[in-house]
């Protein structure tokens, strides 16, 4: 595999000195939001986690490599050239490297490259789910699966409320992935604290947490993990706005035929924009919030 991956070195000092890295990836940089917001959004990110006393590693595809960590002038790359870049899951991975093109990762995709760099722990914004009327289309996030399968700890707030959470927990219990809640006993749905859905276990620090991962993984368990991180409070949204919000743009969705991989950045564009902007500035906030508690957890760990 590692003919394919680029290691950057500063990431790969911390790795062999057994230094604390947290992974992040880069759909949030290249189909998240515009140019230059995004590129300063993801600089911001890796300050925040260097700040906390650990090494980030931004992963993504450029010209064709895999990369665990990016340069300022990547970052850069991936952020100007905005939608033109390929947003890859796992079944995208061998087309742009093969192609020897860009390629922005989903939370599978970065968890795929974070394994291979030996990087355990990862921050995101919110992880993909099982969509609102998957019983008749079948749309289940490919990052579920890779839950199931590789081991790496994924920092989020919860699952992107335009999802069907109560089928994501379902679909998450029946593959045996752990839903640990930080410091909360429901599921967080991303722009809101709460939920309907509970999580399995309230676990209430980062030390907590990476006993929980270490045992885990040192029982040859594999898998990942979710750890739900609530949006702090001063940047949760309103659940009646956010509700209406997701609504309208579902139905717009549905209108305009829009499905498979362009459904949850059309969506979350369409809330942003129902929202005046609101939306955008608590996505950004939440991820800055699970960088922080990804650190803390990767140096317990």
């Amino acid at each position: 595999m590692n003919q394919y991956l680029d290691i950057h070195p500063d990431v790969a000092a911390a790795i062999a000195a057994g230094k604390p890295v947290v992974a992040l990836e880069s759909t949030i940089i290249s189909h998240g939001m515009p140019w230059p917001q995004n590129a300063e959004t993801a600089k911001k990110v890796e300050q925040i986690i260097r700040d906390s006393g650990a090494v980030p590693a931004t992963i993504a595809i450029i010209d064709g490599r895999l990369k665990a960590g990016l340069s300022n002038e990547e970052i850069d790359t991936l952020a100007k050239a905005g939608l033109s870049v390929t947003k890859c899951s796992r079944r995208d991975l061998p087309f742009v490297i093969a192609q020897k093109q860009h390629g922005a990762t989903t939370v599978a995709a970065t968890m795929i490259i974070a394994a291979m760099a030996g990087i355990k722990v990862f921050a995101t914004g919110g992880i993909g789910g099982v969509h609102r009327g998957a019983q008749q289309t079948f749309d289940v996030s490919a990052d579920l699966q890779e839950l199931a399968k590789t081991s790496v700890a994924v920092v989020c707030a919860g699952a992107k409320s335009i999802l069907d959470l109560a089928l994501t927990r379902e679909y998450l219990e029946t593959q045996g992935v752990p839903v640990l809640g930080y410091k909360t006993d429901t599921l967080p749905a991303f722009y809101t604290r709460d939920s309907d859905q509970t999580v399995d276990y309230n676990l209430q620090s980062a030390n907590d947490i990476a006993n929980f991962l270490k045992a885990k993984w040192e029982m040859q368990l594999h898998g990942g993990v979710i750890i739900a991180n609530p949006i702090p409070e001063e940047f949760a949204m309103d659940k009646a706005a956010i509700d209406s919000a997701i609504n309208q743009a579902l139905a717009e969705m549905k209108e305009q035929g829009v499905a498979g991989k362009e459904s949850t950045p059309f969506l979350l564009a369409r809330v942003a924009e129902l929202t005046g902007g609101d939306s955008l500035a608590s996505n950004i906030q939440l991820v800055f919030n699970n960088a922080r508690l990804a650190a803390k957890i990767a140096i317990a760990l």
